[in-house]
C-alpha cells in the first residue's frame, strides 16, 4: 500500500472497505486461504515420518483409526484410513511410541493440520516390549493365566489337532517325533505364522478346533498344540496378539503352546495349559513312548502274575494249616450216629403203639355199623331223592316262563330296528359312515346320504337352519297315545312309542 492510502486509513475511520488503485492485497474468503493453506503443506510436507507417543486413540465404526501424536512440548493430529488400519502388525492404544509414515494436510472444517498415516511401526524393541508389559498385565488381571485354570494333559491322545505353517519344518518335526515316541491320528489346521491376518488365523484355528463335535465326520482333538520355529520378537508378535491369547485362554481342549526357542517366550504361552520350549518338544509332551508303555505292560503282566502265584501259594498254605486243626470225621459224627441209634430204638415201640391204637379206633367204628343204623340212613336218602325228582307241572312252569322272557327279548330287538322308523316316512341321515345327529354336523359335513324305506339319496347342505314350524310347514308328526297296560302285562320298552 502507498503510504497516502496508509495515511488515510489510519485516520479515516472509515466503517466501508474501499479498493483502490495499486492495492495488491485482494480480500481472500476463508475457504480459498484454507485451500492455499492446504496446497502448501501438502506440496511441502508430502512425505514425512514421524516419532511420538500415541494418544486419544479411536476406533471409528467405519474402520478408521484417529489419534494424536505428541512429545514433550507439542501434539499433532493423525488419521490412518481403514485400508491402512487392516494392515497394522500391532494393536495400537494409547501410550505405545510409535514412528508413523504418511503426508502432512489440513482439516479446513476446524483450521488444523494433521497426518494421513500410511504406515504406523513400533519405535524399536523398548517400545514393543512396553506394549507386550501392558497387555500381558491387563490378561493377567482378567485371570487368563492363572495357574488354577490351567488343565492336565491326556495321558494318550487318540487325536492331536496341530495349528501352524503347513510348509515349515515345525510340522515336520512334530510328526516325525510323534511317529518315534507314539504313532497318533494328527489334524493339521494350515495358518500363517507370522505378518498381516496370521494372529486371526491362529486363533480362528483353535477355536475351529474347540467347536468340533464329537461326533463329526472328523475326529475332535483330545489335545491341542499352537506351534511356530524361532525367529525374532517382530516374527514372533502374532502369538502376542490378545485376539490369540483369548482363544488359546478359551478353548475347550487341552493346550500347548511351542512358539520359538527355549529362550522365546509368548503371551500365549501364558494362556496355555502347558508350555514346550520347542514344537519337538511339544510332541514328546504330548504322547508317551510306545516302547515304554510295552515294556511297562509286559512288566505289570509279570508282576501280576507273581501276584496271583503268591496269593495262591499263601491261601493253600493257610488251607492246610486249617485242616491240621480242624477235628476228623469220626469225631464230627459221633454224636449224630448215637442219636440215629436213640431213634431207631424208639420207632420200634412208637409203631407198636400207633398199631394199638388203630386196631381200637377201628372196632369202635365196626361196633357203629349195626344194620337197624344203615337202614334209616338208607330210608332218610331215598325220601331226599324223591323230593328232588323232576315233576311235569314243575318242567310246565319253567317252559312257560322261558317262553314270555323269549317273546319279550323278541319285541325288543324289533323295537330297536334302525330301519323300523323308515317304514313311517322317516329318514335316516348320514355323512359317511356316522349318523347326522343336529344341524351343526350336517353344515359340518356338507354333503349327506338320506336314507328312506326304498332306497338312499345324496343331499347337500346349504343355507341357514330353518325353525321347527318355518316356512316349510313341517311340524313333527303327532305320538300316538300309549294303550293302557293291563294288570298282567309285562311293560316292553320301545324306542318309537
Amino acid at each position: 500500500m502507498s503510504p497516502e492510502y496508509d495515511a488515510e486509513f489510519d485516520g479515516s475511520g472509515r466503517l466501508l472497505a474501499e479498493e483502490r488503485a495499486g492495492d495488491n492485497a485482494p480480500p481472500l474468503s476463508v475457504s480459498e486461504l484454507s485451500a492455499r493453506l492446504k496446497r502448501t503443506v501438502e506440496d511441502r510436507f508430502g512425505h514425512v515420518r514421524l516419532r511420538g507417543e500415541i494418544s486419544g486413540f479411536k476406533r471409528a465404526a467405519s474402520g478408521h483409526l484417529y489419534l494424536c501424536l505428541k512429545d514433550d512440548n507439542a501434539v499433532i493430529d493423525g488419521v490412518m484410513w481403514k485400508g491402512g488400519a487392516a494392515r497394522l502388525a500391532f494393536a495400537a492404544q494409547d501410550g505405545v511410541e510409535v514412528i508413523a509414515t504418511g503426508k502432512l494436510t489440513t482439516y479446513p472444517g476446524r483450521s488444523k493440520y494433521q497426518i494421513v498415516i500410511d504406515r504406523m511401526e513400533l519405535a524399536g524393541e523398548g517400545a514393543l516390549m512396553a506394549l507386550l508389559e501392558k497387555l500381558k498385565a491387563k490378561l493377567a488381571a482378567e485371570g487368563l493365566f492363572d495357574p488354577a485354570r490351567k488343565r492336565r494333559l491326556p495321558f494318550l491322545p487318540r487325536t492331536i489337532g496341530v495349528v501352524t505353517s503347513p510348509t515349515g519344518a515345525v510340522i515336520r518335526d512334530i510328526l516325525h517325533r510323534l511317529a518315534d515316541r507314539c504313532p497318533t491320528n494328527v489334524l493339521l489346521w494350515p495358518v500363517l505364522v507370522q505378518g498381516e491376518g496370521a494372529a486371526a488365523q491362529v486363533a480362528r484355528a483353535v477355536r475351529g478346533f474347540s467347536a468340533m463335535p464329537a461326533d463329526g465326520p472328523l475326529p475332535r482333538p483330545d489335545l491341542v498344540i499352537v506351534a511356530r520355529g524361532g525367529g525374532s520378537i517382530e516374527d514372533l508378535w502374532s502369538f502376542n496378539e490378545e485376539i490369540v491369547v483369548r482363544a488359546v485362554a478359551e478353548c475347550t481342549i487341552p493346550t500347548i503352546s511351542a512358539v520359538g526357542h527355549e529362550t522365546d517366550t509368548t503371551l500365549c504361552d501364558h494362556a496355555a495349559d502347558m508350555r514346550a520350549p520347542t514344537p519337538t518338544a511339544a510332541a514328546e509332551m504330548a504322547v508317551p513312548v510306545r516302547a515304554e508303555l510295552v515294556a511297562m505292560l509286559k512288566e505289570q503282566g509279570l508282576r501280576m502274575d507273581r501276584s496271583v502265584r503268591r496269593g495262591a501259594a499263601q491261601a493253600r498254605e493257610r488251607l492246610e494249616m486249617q485242616a491240621r486243626l480242624m477235628p476228623t470225621p469220626d469225631t464230627l459224627l459221633a454224636p449224630q450216629r448215637q442219636r440215629l441209634d436213640q431213634l431207631s430204638d424208639a420207632l420200634a415201640g412208637g409203631l407198636r403203639h400207633r398199631v394199638a391204637e388203630a386196631r381200637a379206633h377201628l372196632g369202635q367204628a365196626g361196633g357203629a355199623l349195626r344194620p337197624a343204623l344203615l337202614r334209616q340212613a338208607l330210608g332218610r336218602a331215598r325220601e331226599r331223592v324223591e323230593r328232588l325228582q323232576l315233576r311235569p307241572d314243575y318242567l310246565a312252569r319253567v317252559h312257560a316262563d322261558r317262553a314270555t322272557a323269549f317273546d319279550r327279548l323278541s319285541r325288543l330287538f324289533v323295537s330297536l330296528d334302525p330301519d323300523r322308523p323308515l317304514q313311517r316316512g322317516f329318514a335316516r341321515v348320514m355323512a359317511g359312515e356316522h349318523v347326522v345327529k343336529g344341524v351343526a354336523d350336517a353344515r359340518a359335513a356338507g354333503q349327506v346320504v338320506l336314507h328312506f324305506r326304498d332306497g338312499a339319496v345324496g343331499a347337500t347342505v346349504e343355507g341357514a337352519p330353518l325353525e321347527p314350524d318355518g316356512p316349510t310347514g313341517l311340524s313333527s308328526p303327532q305320538r300316538p297315545a300309549r294303550k293302557p297296560r293291563g294288570e298282567g302285562e309285562t311293560r316292553q320298552q320301545d324306542l318309537f312309542s
